[in-house]
C-alpha cells in the first residue's frame, strides 16, 4: 500500500525532528505497521460479517490504524472514519496524506470534543497518549476527572495516566455492541489507580481479551515495553462471563493463554501474569499436536463463487476434473460422522464441490470454453480482485488441503454444552476454514493402516475431551462465542487418547 509507505516515512521524519522529552510530554509512541494490521485483523474477527464500519481513533497520529483498517476491511464496508490529533505537526501531515480518503481528521484535543449522538462508532482502535499523571497540569487533571464522572459516573484517581481518561471518555462515543481495541500500558493491571479501570472493564462493558506483551520480547520495540492490548464490546457483560488472558508473543499466537472468569478477576487485586499463572502454565505430557498436524481448512476467498452444488455444476457445464467434494459449513452439517459414496463424495442431502484449476486463462478459453464462461462471471463480480484471489496465480486456484478422517469445528456458542464438535469423515471431501483439519502424524497413520478400527476409537476419544479442556485452550468472544485456532487445539491434552490404545500400539508413539 503506497500510502502506508509514505506514512511510515512521514512518521520517521516527524519523530526524528522531536526530542525524546518532547515526545514523552505528549505521550507520542507510534504503533508499528505490523502490530496495527494485526490489531485490525483481530477486530475483524470480533465483528459480524458484513458489518458497516464506523471507525474512530482518538489519537490518530499519522494514521497507522486507519491505514491498517483499509488493509483488513473492504473499502465499501467502511462507511465513516474519524480521527483526532492534538499535535498539528502530525495532524496536518495526516490530513494531507489521507486527503483523498473517506476520513475526517480533526486537529485538537479529543477530550474537549463531544460525541455525536446521531453518529456513534462501532469500531474504536486506539494507542492513546502515554502521559504520566505528574506531567498532566493540575487544572487539566481536575477537568478530566470531572468530565469522566459527568459522562459515566466513575471517579478517576489523580495518579492515573492520561490514557485512562481517553479510555473512559470514549465510552459515550461508541455504539451499543461496538468493539474497542486499546494499546495501553500494563500499569492499570497492577497498581491501585487502575482499580477503577478494572471495574469499568468488568462492569460497564464485556471484556473479551487482554494480551500482555512480554517486556523482554524485543520484536515490539521500546514503545511496547510493558504494554497490553485490551479488547471489549460495548455491552454489559453476560452472567458467568469469561475473559481470555494471554501473555507473550503476538496477539494471534501468544506464548501462553487461559480463560478466567470475571468473578475471579473481580476478586484479585492484580491482573499480572503471576496472579493469573500465565507465565508459568504447565503443558500436558502428550498433546494433540503430538498425534496430529492441525491445520485450518482452506480459504477460498469467495465461497459463494467457488463452492457449487450438483445443480450448478450441471447448469454451468463444469467438468469433474475441475472440482472436488467439500464439506458444508458446520451449521449445515448437524451430524458428526460423514459417510461416502463410491466416488468419495459425502452422502449428504446437498453435495458441494470446490472449483479449482491451475490452467492459465488462455488454455481454458480454448480448451474449456464453458469453464471460461463461468470464470468470466467471477471477473464481472470482481471476485478476482478480492484479497486472497488477487494474491494467487491463477486467481481461481485453491490451496491444497487434502481430506482427513478427523475434523473439528472452528467455532461455536456451546449449544448442548459443547462449543466444538469432532467430525469423522469417511469421504474424500476437503473442508473450508470453518473447520480445523487434524492430519495424523506418521506413527499414528501407521497404526491406522495396520488396524483401521482404531480410527473410530481415536474419534470417540476426541469427542470425550472435556469442555473445560477445550475452552481453556480456545478463545472466548462476546456473546459466548468460542473459537479454536490450530495451535490452541494442538495444546489440548491427548493423554487419555493414547491411554485408550493397546499397550503394543502405545509403544509406537513418537513424541
Amino acid at each position: 500500500m503506497v500510502e502506508e509507505q509514505k506514512r511510515v516515512t512521514i512518521q520517521n521524519t516527524l519523530d526524528g525532528g522531536k526530542t525524546q522529552a518532547e515526545r514523552n510530554k505528549l505521550g507520542q509512541f507510534a504503533t508499528p505497521t505490523e502490530l496495527a494490521r494485526e490489531m485490525l485483523q483481530y477486530a475483524r474477527q470480533l465483528l459480524p460479517s458484513g458489518t458497516s464500519i464506523k471507525f474512530l481513533d482518538p489519537a490518530i497520529g499519522t494514521g497507522s490504524f486507519y491505514s491498517a483498517l483499509q488493509y483488513a476491511f473492504l473499502k465499501e464496508d467502511i462507511i465513516s472514519a474519524k480521527g483526532y490529533e492534538i499535535d498539528p505537526d502530525y495532524g496536518e501531515q495526516a490530513q494531507k496524506l489521507w486527503a483523498n480518503h473517506n476520513i475526517d481528521i480533526l486537529i485538537g484535543d479529543f477530550t474537549k470534543h463531544e460525541p455525536d449522538e446521531d453518529c456513534k462508532n462501532n469500531l474504536l482502535i486506539a494507542n492513546p497518549p502515554y502521559v504520566r499523571h505528574h506531567h498532566v497540569d493540575p487544572g487539566e487533571k481536575k477537568r478530566l476527572q470531572e468530565l469522566v464522572f459527568k459522562r459515566i459516573g466513575i471517579k478517576v484517581s489523580g495518579l492515573s495516566g492520561l490514557y485512562c481518561y481517553f479510555l473512559l471518555l470514549c465510552h459515550t462515543w461508541m455504539e451499543e455492541n461496538g468493539v474497542a481495541g486499546w494499546l495501553i500500558p500494563t500499569e492499570f493491571m497492577d497498581v491501585n489507580y487502575g482499580k477503577q479501570i478494572r471495574k469499568y472493564l468488568l462492569n460497564n462493558v464485556t471484556l473479551l481479551h487482554v494480551h500482555r506483551f512480554d517486556s523482554n520480547d524485543v520484536q515490539f520495540g521500546d514503545a511496547l515495553v510493558s504494554s497490553a492490548l485490551v479488547w471489549f464490546r460495548n455491552i454489559p457483560p453476560p452472567k458467568d462471563h469469561m475473559v481470555i488472558f494471554s501473555f507473550g508473543g503476538p496477539l494471534n499466537n501468544p506464548k501462553n493463554s487461559q480463560v478466567v472468569t470475571a468473578k475471579v478477576l473481580g476478586q484479585i487485586s492484580k491482573w499480572n501474569p503471576q496472579a493469573l499463572s500465565l507465565s508459568s502454565s504447565t503443558n500436558p505430557k502428550i498433546r494433540l499436536a503430538d498425534l496430529f498436524q492441525v491445520k485450518r481448512g482452506l480459504a477460498t476467498g469467495a465461497n459463494n463463487f467457488f463452492i457449487l452444488n450438483r445443480q450448478q455444476l450441471k447448469e454451468y457445464k463444469i467438468p469433474d476434473q475441475f472440482v472436488r467434494p467439500i464439506l458444508p459449513s458446520p451449521r449445515y452439517l448437524p451430524i458428526t460422522e460423514v459417510f461416502t459414496d463410491e466416488q468419495g463424495v459425502p452422502v449428504l442431502t446437498e453435495q458441494l464441490f470446490l472449483f479449482s484449476s491451475k490452467e492459465p486463462e488462455e488454455v481454458l478459453q480454448i480448451q474449456f470454453p464453458a469453464v471460461w464462461e463461468y470464470l468470466k462471471k467471477g471477473i464481472d463480480q470482481g471476485v478476482h480482485l478480492t484479497y486472497l484471489c488477487s494474491h494467487r496465480s491463477p486467481w481461481y486456484s485453491q490451496e491444497n488441503r487434502k481430506q482427513t478422517p478427523f475434523l473439528c469445528t472452528y467455532m461455536g456458542r456451546g449449544e448442548n454444552g459443547r462449543p466444538f464438535r469432532f467430525i469423522l469423515n469417511h469421504s474424500q471431501a476437503t473442508a473450508a476454514n470453518v473447520y480445523l483439519m487434524l492430519y495424523p502424524k506418521e506413527w499414528l497413520q501407521k497404526i491406522f493402516e495396520q488396524e483401521p478400527r482404531y480410527i473410530r476409537l481415536v474419534w470417540e476419544k476426541l469427542n470425550e475431551l472435556t469442555v473445560t479442556d477445550l475452552i481453556s485452550e480456545g478463545r472466548l468472544y462476546g456473546g459466548g462465542l468460542h473459537k479454536m485456532e490450530p495451535k490452541d487445539l494442538g495444546n489440548v491434552s491427548a493423554e487419555k487418547i493414547v491411554e485408550a490404545l493397546p499397550q503394543e500400539k502405545r509403544n509406537m508413539v513418537c513424541i
